[in-house]
């Protein structure tokens, strides 16, 4: 039983369908991840093993740390990078294989930094699927001049045909700092019109809206309610950000 829990708003419990929180692991180590998920995995969701962290730790630690995770219902992915790195290759079938025996049920699938023909990208989504892994795509480039050549329209148009092609969710991309990139403007701001736009177009509960920054977190919560699907959260943020969906600061307080 929570301390204070009568004075708590109300949270769906996992599994759920919205309101979903998406934590940026960037090489946790396994006694430190299991402890933080001990006190706050409640509130994640979805668990991203950051761009290529997987190659540069041990196998049996992130097999580890990705069967830890799910004990506490979360769902660990693979970071977009990750796919990138092995498309670019043509390790496909390997990076599939490899993300099986590591016990992992989801995998990202990006062309942030790269160059994919985006009927190609389709059909890797389509691959996954048909091996069985839950596909999160992200919309979006890393490069902030590359971004900003992508309109509106275009990046609605993917993240419908990446729907279709069997996504269960479309990440916008913000990167972890979340700012000059897609619907954040230079200081970090939220660019609302665009986002209208695209809520208007696609269902707010298939889209993951990377919102690094607290100021960006409050700003969905007030705008879409506690029940907004918000990523790219730093590992130090799930309490901040569960109290902040919760109405228990200021800056949601009474507002929710």
């Amino acid at each position: 039983m929570k301390s204070f829990e009568f004075l708590s708003k109300k949270r769906e419990e996992k599994p759920r369908d919205c309101g979903l929180t998406m934590v940026l692991d960037k090489g946790l180590g396994l006694e430190m991840a299991n402890s933080l998920m001990d006190i706050s995995g409640e509130y994640v969701d979805y668990l991203k093993f950051g761009w290529g962290t997987s190659i540069v730790h041990e196998q049996d630690i992130i097999k580890a740390k990705v069967e830890m995770y799910k004990d506490h219902d979360i769902i660990p992915y693979t970071g977009g990078t990750l796919f990138e790195l092995a498309y670019m290759k043509d390790k496909l079938e390997d990076f599939f294989s490899e993300a099986r025996s590591l016990g992992f049920q989801a995998i990202e699938i990006s062309d942030g930094s790269t160059n994919i023909i985006h009927e190609d990208k389709l059909n890797c989504i389509k691959r996954a699927v048909d091996e069985g892994f839950e596909v999160l795509s992200e919309v979006g480039k890393k490069d902030p001049t590359l971004d900003m050549e992508l309109t509106l329209d275009e990046r609605i148009s993917q993240m419908n045909d990446e729907l279709d092609a069997g996504s269960s969710l479309i990440i916008v991309e913000a990167r972890e700092g979340g700012k000059n990139i897609g619907i954040f403007d230079k200081s970090g701001n939220a660019k609302e019109d665009e986002i209208d736009v695209i809520v208007e177009k696609i269902d707010n509960k298939r889209i993951l809206w990377e919102a690094p920054k607290k100021d960006q977190q409050v700003f969905f919560i007030l705008k879409f309610g506690n029940t907004v699907n918000l990523g790219n959260v730093s590992s130090d943020d799930i309490t901040s950000l569960e109290t902040l969906r919760r109405g228990l600061r200021g800056d949601t307080l009474g507002k929710i």
